[in-house]
């Protein structure tokens, strides 16, 4: 969860959405940046519960799609939209967002020396819950977390991610997604840079979260079958090109490990 996130405060609509609404849908998206178009066309729809994998080579689009499903500023969105729970969120910013429930895991997590782990979850709690938290609410919550999750309490007193090995910056990624509830969560590369000991742990982690939270929404943006033996997909998306080309069960990721992707780069 990007920093700037913790202690927000952004009025959004209160309009109800339409009944049945698919957590997220996403329709006809193009985005770019400085004048290129990356994403060219997505539609994607996930609902409550659901595990969905975007899969595809370098430069197909993949964390793209993550950052602007988030907002980020870096992109640009000239048509199409991204629905939550039916409403349109396209031009909410980032903060906005997380506080209807969206999350982003980060392929590479920021450093910041001097924030301890603890109080950033305070702040960003805060802003997503729309009120105070109390210290000791979060500290007890955290410390509750970090033992379901098979980790040393004292990692919650630690500065956000500084010094930490590439391992431990993943699973600080799945302590927040724990504490801050979203609805929806988007990991993005989750497993860049594991060894499969590590990237089993964080793949245990995420299943933790989502038996405690059953209607929790995740999308994994991946470029490897491995982390998908561990998180069992409902569906695999192939993104060539900034589209998705073709959409199936786990057996296409399968499909992918033993062929690649050189049937829909012709």
């Amino acid at each position: 969860m990007d920093p700037a996130l913790a202690g927000a405060s952004v009025a959004v609509d209160d309009a109800s959405p339409p009944s049945g609404s698919p957590l997220l849908a996403v329709e006809g998206l193009h985005a770019g940046a400085e004048g290129v178009e990356i994403l060219r066309g997505v539609d994607l729809v996930v609902r409550e519960g659901e595990l969905h994998a975007v899969m595809g080579p370098n430069g197909s689009g993949k964390s793209t799609l993550a950052s602007v499903l988030l907002g980020s500023p870096a992109y640009e969105v000239t048509s199409g939209r991204v629905l939550l729970r039916g409403e349109d969120v396209t031009s909410l910013p980032p903060d906005a967002r997380a506080r209807l429930g969206m999350f982003l895991a980060f392929q590479y997590p920021e450093e910041i020396p001097g924030v301890p782990i603890s109080q950033f979850l305070r702040q960003a709690g805060a802003s997503r819950r729309g009120g105070d938290l109390s210290v000791l609410e979060v500290r007890v919550r955290l410390r509750e977390w970090l033992d379901r999750l098979g980790m040393d309490a004292s990692f919650g007193e630690r500065h956000l991610n500084d010094g930490f090995s590439g391992g431990e910056k993943k699973r600080n990624e799945v302590v927040q997604m724990a504490m801050l509830e979203p609805d929806l969560a988007i990991l993005d590369e989750t497993d860049s840079g594991l060894d499969i000991d590590g990237l089993r742990t964080v793949a245990r982690g995420v299943e933790t979260v989502r038996s405690a939270r059953p209607a929790l929404g995740v999308v994994v943006v991946t470029h490897y079958r491995r982390i998908l033996d561990e998180l069992a997909p409902d569906q695999v998306h192939v993104l060539v090109g900034g589209r998705i080309v073709e959409s199936g069960g786990p057996e296409l990721a399968a499909r992918l490990e033993r062929d690649g992707y050189d049937e829909w780069q012709r």
